[in-house]
């Protein structure tokens, strides 16, 4: 959970850095968001799936792994 914890915490202030660049930059906030987000716009399905399947693989493993660690620790 702290993995998850983390990326996530790493991709909000990432994200917050870059809205908060296009408003120092004169941007409105819709627009700076528009910006931050533009990428996953133009991606294809596949890019989309493969980017998806990614994340998924990621949260799985990292469930497994907290669902793993607490088993371990109720059975000791």
């Amino acid at each position: 959970m702290k993995i998850i914890g983390v990326s996530l915490l790493i991709t909000g202030c990432l994200i917050g850095l870059s809205v908060s660049i296009d408003i120092f930059q004169g941007f409105d906030v819709s627009q700076a968001w528009y910006n931050a987000v533009n990428p996953f716009r133009v991606m294809e399905v596949v890019e989309l799936f493969v980017l998806f399947f990614l994340l998924l693989l990621f949260f799985a493993e990292s469930a497994y792994i907290f669902i793993k660690k607490r088993r371990r620790k109720r059975g000791k």
